[in-house]
């Protein structure tokens, strides 16, 4: 890819966004991001207005771009969404079209996950070129479960569950990487350092809080899902790359 290469990156004002897009004006790039509101751009980045569950705009939001960074993504509708761009990336001769997944997406029976897998398939039978790297979830969106779960009276602790949280920065850091290089198809998954459950997770946030510990409850996680989690289908697959940003570490510059 030229420096000068124009980027769209949908997604790009969220969590990873927001982290990714400053790395690609680093790298010399021009970059475009998708957005549902109108936004002033500068610095070499564009604003575009465009709706990905509609699909009301997306073709002029992909006009004139070599690469697509696909980020955006939402409790639901991710697979109409990368239908709808997926289509006009086609249209617009895209060369290259890179995506954020979830470990666990072809492993995990969750209709939340499921989209993501059809989105990578969507994706991969599109005829673009494609990366597709699945990451763990990051360290801001399980603060966010871990503040609403140490609320509550009691801590429920659903059995088997163990999540291997990463830094979003990381994350952001291996995505920009990708989307300057050549495509490679789906690349090793990306996790954190640890695995831990939800009371190894609300330990120390508790006691950043200054906050004492609270009673656990046992909560059994029904169905395929619960059996997947339980055999660990959501953790890193062999082969995948470890982050080096604990858990502890981010607590302790978010929370401490």
């Amino acid at each position: 890819m030229t420096k000068t290469a124009r980027i769209l990156v949908t997604g790009g004002t969220g969590t990873l966004g927001r982290q990714v897009v400053p790395l690609l004006r680093a790298a010399g790039c021009e970059v475009r991001v998708l957005s549902r509101g109108a936004r002033e751009g500068g610095d070499g980045v564009e604003y575009v207005v465009a709706d990905l569950l509609t699909g009301e705009g997306v073709e002029a939001a992909v006009a004139g771009v070599g690469t697509v960074l696909h980020l955006a993504g939402g409790p639901k509708g991710d697979d109409e969404a990368t239908r709808n761009l997926v289509r006009a990336c086609v249209r617009a001769e895209v060369r290259h079209l890179v995506y954020i997944s979830v470990v666990g997406a072809d492993r995990v029976p969750l209709a939340w996950l499921r989209t993501k897998l059809d989105s990578e398939r969507t994706i991969a039978e599109s005829g673009i070129p494609w990366t597709t790297l699945r990451a763990a979830q990051f360290h801001d969106l399980t603060l966010t479960m871990i503040e609403k779960m140490t609320k509550l009276p009691v801590l429920p602790v659903p059995g088997g569950l163990r999540l291997q949280p990463v830094d979003s920065a990381e994350v952001a850091a291996r995505m920009a990487e990708l989307t300057l290089g050549e495509p490679k198809g789906l690349v090793p998954d990306i996790v954190g350092p640890k695995v831990y459950d939800i009371a190894e997770l609300a330990r120390p946030y508790l006691e950043l809080r200054g906050r004492r510990g609270r009673m656990r409850m046992p909560v059994r996680i029904p169905g395929k899902a619960g059996k997947a989690y339980r055999a660990g289908a959501n953790l890193s697959s062999e082969g995948a790359e470890a982050g080096k940003g604990t858990w502890e570490s981010f607590l302790a510059g978010r929370v401490g």
